[in-house]
């Protein structure tokens, strides 16, 4: 590959596991990605959903750090209008103490949640409306001088921790092209303002003392296999998983009904979520994230495999590894 491959590990539990299943899994798989050569592997935050175990992220960084040697491990995001800046940097400065050199902060503003769960989150609706002013507070703390007199995150003070704007719309791409900071776009899940986000992003960047120039890294869904027909199969399934949570209200579809679903003008809306999706044998993969790099004027791609089995989703990272000439750390 032209620019680094890195990971997103929605810390899936699938329907016959516990989260203490999916937390072996994402050990295994961090194991494994930093032999293979993959840069980073980022974790989600979400709430109140049943098949994703990552809603203490930082706790499960953590644990992750703690079972790896040199693979950077991330926030892709942390959802800031959630918490108070101070915890987060806080949090995030004992994870840099503990393993130097190997935590990112990813920062977005969505609830990660739906509206309900914002209620039980204590969030306030307008909290996403500091979004930039948290950001710049929780920079401060980060680094050596806080913006708040008399206040100081401990861990925190001075480990400056990487941070990175993430975003699925020009909001974000502007806010990290003022302030100066990588920029992450969530192109695996909502594609269609990717190629104008980060124009601008690009086009109104401006120098800051963490980064001189713009930095891109861009989503991707990939299912790899030996055979073509495989990895479409495996992409198959993993739309049917999908429309089943998205539209299911706590029901899991037959495969009969999820085709049904799929071919209505709801689930066409799923399909478009995984517009950009690489999917077949390694050498097709490894053209598609070519193309999908020039086109997304990446720097870098982050992958999340869709495969809705352990063994296929294992597989992809290590087939892709394979034809992309990763260097480990």
């Amino acid at each position: 590959m032209a620019v680094p491959l890195s990971i997103l590990d929605l810390a899936h539990i699938g329907p016959d596991e516990t989260a203490k299943d999916s937390f072996d899994a994402s050990v295994t798989l961090a194991q494994r990605a930093e032999k293979w050569g993959y840069r980073r592997i980022w974790y989600a935050e979400h709430h109140n959903m049943k098949s994703i175990a990552s809603s203490a992220t930082s706790v499960l960084i953590g644990h992750v750090a703690a079972h790896t040697d040199t693979i950077r491990l991330g926030a892709g995001g942390i959802m800031l209008p959630n918490h108070a800046p101070l915890t987060i940097a806080e949090q995030f400065g004992t994870l840099e103490s503990l393993h130097p050199g190997r935590i990112d902060l990813g920062l977005g503003r969505a609830p990660g949640s739906d509206q309900k769960t914002m209620q039980a989150l204590r969030r306030d609706p307008s909290s996403a409306d500091s979004f930039p002013q948290d950001v710049l507070e929780l920079q401060g703390y980060l680094g050596e001088t806080s913006r708040i007199p008399g206040i100081a995150a401990v861990p925190g003070t001075g480990t400056n921790v990487p941070l990175y704007i993430l975003g699925s719309s020009l909001f974000g791409a502007k806010l990290a092209a003022m302030l100066g900071l990588p920029y992450a776009f969530a192109s695996h899940f909502a594609p269609n303002a990717l190629h104008d986000a980060v124009s601008i992003y690009r086009r109104e960047f401006t120098p800051s003392a963490q980064l001189a120039e713009p930095y891109v890294i861009a989503g991707v869904n990939v299912i790899a296999a030996e055979t073509t027909e495989q990895a479409q199969e495996e992409f198959l399934q993993s739309k049917r998983a999908r429309v089943s949570l998205l539209l299911g209200r706590g029901r899991t579809f037959t495969d009969d009904e999820a085709d049904m679903l799929l071919d209505s003008p709801a689930g066409q809306q799923v399909l478009q979520m995984a517009k950009y999706s690489a999917i077949g044998t390694p050498t097709e993969v490894r053209a598609y994230l070519d193309e999908f790099t020039e086109f997304a004027q990446a720097d870098e791609l982050i992958t999340v495999s869709t495969g809705t089995n352990r063994e296929a989703w294992l597989r992809t990272f290590e087939l892709v590894a394979g034809v992309s000439d990763l260097v480990p750390a």
